[in-house]
């Protein structure tokens, strides 16, 4: 079978009132571009009818797949559809579509060219938030400031849950992800930023929704937690390492051997 275009991976746990909407907005996105595109739901430890509101959606439409995981966390979740997808870009997409989902195309060529990684942001340059409560906004502000102190300088926004990566990009760094919830995506640019990435932060506009299951102070403090860390392993040599042993080529090894000694 001839290899989609576009991957669409969608984290859900516990969506039961909005799987089936956003679905559909994404499927009937896809179905009038000119590429070839495929949607992954990775359901993660459900207690309620996601998985089978999914299950449903994917025997009637062509080219939506499901995956059923034992075990909560988002990270987890994101990280089996992407490597289970096959997509040339592999685009990850919350599933209360904070984002419309008609601006998945500037996060792809030829709207966006030779990004490895491509961030939505919220904050960048041209970027509009809609009707977000201020001390969800500054919280949010609060975190982002501890991110790019401890670990990503220069990221406005490493939170957003709309992300999208080249197929081999994807493939190489969920492939290193140790962290499987809320913080996964401070790893997982970190990586990116080891290995060599180029990150791009894309600005939208972004819609706030009750229905968020981040708590602010809880997740907080996990977040504070995992940079920590995420900051140890750095410290011991343990992402490097792995980047070596994961590279394609002895001239990738000298390379990062070349950084591990500097």
């Amino acid at each position: 079978m001839k290899a989609p275009f576009l991957s669409v991976i969608i984290p859900a746990y516990n969506e039961e009132n909005r799987l089936l909407s956003t679905l559909s907005q994404v499927h009937d996105f896809m179905e009038q571009q000119e590429y070839f595109a495929e949607i992954w739901v990775a359901e993660n430890g459900s207690t309620d009818r996601t998985y089978d509101i999914a299950q449903e959606f994917a025997a009637t439409h062509a080219h939506v797949f499901v995956l059923k995981l034992p075990t909560r966390g988002k990270g987890g979740a994101v990280r089996q559809g992407m490597l289970h997808a096959r997509g040339e870009y592999r685009f990850m997409c919350d599933a209360d579509l904070s984002m419309p989902v008609q601006e998945i195309n500037r996060f792809l060529p030829p709207a966006l060219q030779e990004a490895d990684i491509a961030i939505a942001s919220r904050e960048a340059p041209g970027a509009v938030r809609y009707n977000e409560p201020f001390y969800r906004h500054w919280g949010g502000r609060a975190i982002n400031l501890l991110v790019r102190t401890m670990l990503l300088p220069g990221l406005r926004d490493t939170q957003c849950g709309f992300k999208c990566f080249r197929g081999a990009v994807a493939d190489d760094l969920f492939a290193q992800l140790t962290l499987h919830g809320w913080s996964f995506d401070i790893e997982l640019l970190y990586l990116a930023r080891l290995r060599g990435y180029r990150i791009v932060e894309v600005p939208i506009p972004w819609y706030f929704n009750p229905e968020s299951k981040l708590h602010l102070g809880r997740d907080a403090l996990r977040m504070v937690m995992d940079m920590a860390y995420i900051r140890r392993k750095a410290r011991q040599g343990e992402y490097m390492h792995r980047a070596v042993l994961r590279a394609n080529s002895p001239e990738e090894r000298s390379v990062y051997k070349a950084r591990k000694n500097t």
